[in-house]
C-alpha cells in the first residue's frame, strides 16, 4: 500500500483538564485576612521615582528578576525619570543602562516608543485606563493592571506566574490561563482586600508557596491548603 492510500492514524483525544472547585467566600476571606494580619501594608519589589518610571521598570521585569530589573534601573531613573528625558537619552545609550536585563535590545527599542508615543499623543503624562496603556510598546494586560493599582490606586489584579500558581492551589480562582485567574480573582476577592491583593499573592508565591519546592511548613495558608503540590512535612 502506497503512503497516499494508508488510513489516517486516529488521533489520540485531547486530555482534558478539569479544575478544582473554587473556594466559598467565607474561606477566600479567611485567607486574606491572614495575609493582611501578617503584612498590613504590602509592596512591590520594583523600585520607581514615579509613574513613568515604574511603567518603564514593570516592561524592563519581563522575564527578569525585579533585583536584576532594580540594579540596572537605578542609574538609569537618576538621570532619566520622564519620557522627555528617556528620549534624548536615545536607544542606543538605554541599551547600555540595561544591558545586563533578559531581551535589553527589544525592551530598550520598546521603552524609546513608548517615550515617543507619550510626548506624541498623552502629553508626556501616563494614560489612566487599561486600554490606552495597553496601546503603548510593550505595555500588555499585566503591565497595565500593576501601574493602574500601584500608581492610580485601582484595584486590579496583575497574574504573573506566582499568582496563576498561589491561585491555583489554595483554589481562590483556578483558571486554564491567566485571563481566567484575573476575571475569578475580581469576583471572589472582597473589595476590602482588592488594593493590595495581588502584591500578597506574588510574595506568597515568590517566598513561601514556590513551584518546585513549597516551603509548607511555615506557610500561614498551610491547614486551608489541599493543593495536590503540598508538601508535608
Amino acid at each position: 500500500m502506497d503512503q497516499q492510500n494508508r488510513p489516517a492514524r486516529a488521533r489520540a483525544p485531547a486530555k482534558r483538564i478539569t479544575l478544582p472547585r473554587a473556594r466559598k467566600p467565607a474561606e477566600i476571606r479567611e485567607i486574606f485576612e491572614r495575609f493582611r494580619a501578617a503584612n498590613p501594608e504590602p509592596k512591590g519589589e520594583l523600585e520607581s521615582v514615579n509613574a513613568f518610571t515604574l511603567l518603564v521598570a514593570v516592561v524592563l521585569s519581563a522575564q527578569a528578576t525585579d533585583a536584576g530589573v532594580n540594579k540596572a534601573t537605578r542609574p538609569l531613573f537618576a538621570i532619566a525619570d520622564t519620557p522627555e528625558k528617556m528620549l534624548a537619552l536615545g536607544e542606543d545609550k538605554v541599551r547600555d543602562y540595561i544591558k545586563t536585563i533578559g531581551l535589553y535590545r527589544n525592551k530598550a527599542k520598546n521603552v524609546v516608543a513608548l517615550c515617543e508615543k507619550l510626548i506624541a499623543e498623552f502629553g508626556g503624562e501616563l494614560p489612566t485606563t487599561r486600554e490606552a496603556l495597553e496601546s503603548l510598546p510593550g505595555v500588555g494586560r499585566k503591565t497595565a493592571n500593576v501601574v493602574l493599582n500601584i500608581a492610580f490606586g485601582e484595584i486590579t489584579h496583575a497574574v504573573d506566574t506566582h499568582v496563576f500558581r498561589v491561585s491555583n492551589r489554595l483554589r481562590l480562582a483556578p483558571g486554564k490561563n491567566v485571563l481566567q485567574v484575573e476575571l475569578g480573582l475580581e469576583k471572589a476577592i472582597p473589595e476590602e482586600f482588592g488594593r493590595h491583593a495581588h502584591h500578597w499573592l506574588i510574595l506568597h508565591g515568590r517566598y513561601t508557596c514556590k513551584a518546585l519546592r513549597p516551603e509548607c511548613g511555615r506557610c500561614i495558608q498551610n491547614d486551608l491548603c489541599d493543593s495536590p503540590d503540598k508538601r508535608v512535612v
